[in-house]
This record gives structure tokens, C-alpha cells and sequence, in this order.
């Protein structure tokens, strides 16, 4: 399975050969540096690090800089860790870019939603609020009811878990699969998906072969 970190550099369209026009992706995908190698024998388990977008010198802290020495490079702003197999062969301080999806059609990727601050119930839910017309006062946008007795009898009328409330809106990481790879650039580093992914212009991406898709 290829899997590789990224930066979401924005969208915009490209057509097919039947000249059909296709919202795209573009996704500055690596180069990544395999930071370290983690086994069964030193760390209980066997992994992968992989290590993307350099820091900049004076923002180097002491422990990032031994740790990527480890690795022969130079600390990272993105680093995330995979479970590999004992059979996979990878080496501290190999380069991985997006020449590994060259045989791939579909990817899976996953990355933090944009963050839109609190926001009440309707925005956040999709609530359809309550009726415009005369009669109705002062509960336009609520929520409606949170709690009662007769919606779990006999486990008391505290609020329910999962009762959609008003709260923090976005900044999750979300996880979107089966993305049609349109094209990969192995001169520039890029890799062009269908559709929109998670995240604003800028933001990391962690893009993996889909395992789903038959």
C-alpha cells in the first residue's frame, strides 16, 4: 500500500478525453523522508515514520534536530507514523515520493476540516428550525427539546448522549476514500484528484492507496 504526507495547494478543473469537465485537487505530495524505522525488537511493534516540509532553522528545536539526524535529514513540520509488516523493506533516511502511485487509480485522504468556531444547532446540524409564521415566538432557530423523561424512561431526564447541540463546528480530521486519481506529476510532486478533500489551501494531507475500492 502507498501511502505518502502532503499540502493542499487548492482545486481547479481539468477535462477528460471525452471532454467532459472534472473538479480537481491539487496536492503537493512529497517528497517525505523516512524518519525512522520502528521494530518489534527496539519498540514492540513495526512501523513507519515519515517525515514531510522542512522546518525552518531558527524554529529547529535540539531534540527535533537529533532526532532527524538519526535519519540523515533535518527536522520536519509533518510527521505521522503507519504499522507496516515485518516483510516491508524501507530504510532510515529513503525518500518516498509520488512515484508510488504510479500504478494506483484510487486514494483515500485524510486531513483536518476547516475550523468555523461555535455555531448554533441549525448551522451546525442542518436543522430546518421551526415554522416563520404567526404563533411562533422566540424559537425560530432552538433546538427544540434537549431532554425528558419519556424519551428514556426509566434512566432519569438527563440530556442523551449524541443529542446534536450547539458546539465547535468543524476543525475534525476527516477521513475521505475512494478519490479517482486523475493525473501524477513525478517532475513536480503532484498528484490530482477528483473532487474536493478535507482542509483549507495549505493545510497537511496524508494520502494512502484506497483499499476499499475493487
Amino acid at each position: 500500500m502507498a501511502m505518502i504526507l502532503g499540502k493542499k495547494i487548492g482545486m481547479t478543473q481539468v477535462y477528460d478525453e471525452a471532454g467532459n469537465r472534472l473538479p480537481v485537487t491539487v496536492i503537493q505530495a512529497g517528497p517525505c523522508t523516512v524518519t525512522q524505522l520502528k521494530t518489534k525488537e527496539t519498540d514492540g511493534y513495526a512501523a513507519l515514520q515519515l517525515g514531510f516540509d522542512d522546518v525552518k532553522t531558527s524554529r529547529q528545536r535540539k531534540s527535533q534536530i537529533g532526532h532527524a539526524a538519526k535519519a540523515d535529514s533535518t527536522p520536519k513540520r509533518f510527521v505521522r507514523e503507519w504499522r507496516i509488516d515485518d516483510g516491508e523493506e524501507y530504510e532510515a533516511g529513503q525518500s518516498v515520493t509520488v512515484s508510488a502511485f504510479s500504478d494506483d487509480k484510487w486514494v483515500t485522504i485524510t486531513g483536518t476540516s476547516k475550523g468555523k468556531g461555535f455555531a448554533g444547532a441549525m448551522k451546525r446540524h442542518g436543522f430546518g428550525g421551526f415554522p416563520q409564521s404567526h404563533g411562533t415566538k422566540r424559537a425560530h432557530r432552538r433546538p427544540g427539546s434537549v431532554a425528558a423523561f419519556a424519551s428514556d424512561a426509566g434512566h432519569g431526564g438527563d440530556l442523551k448522549k449524541g443529542k446534536p447541540m450547539p458546539g465547535q463546528m468543524g476543525n475534525k480530521t476527516i477521513t475521505s476514500r475512494n478519490h479517482s486519481l486523475v493525473s501524477v506529476d513525478e517532475e513536480n510532486n503532484l498528484l490530482v484528484v477528483k473532487g474536493s478533500v478535507p482542509g483549507a489551501a495549505g493545510s497537511y494531507l496524508i494520502i494512502k492507496s484506497s483499499q476499499k475500492k475493487k
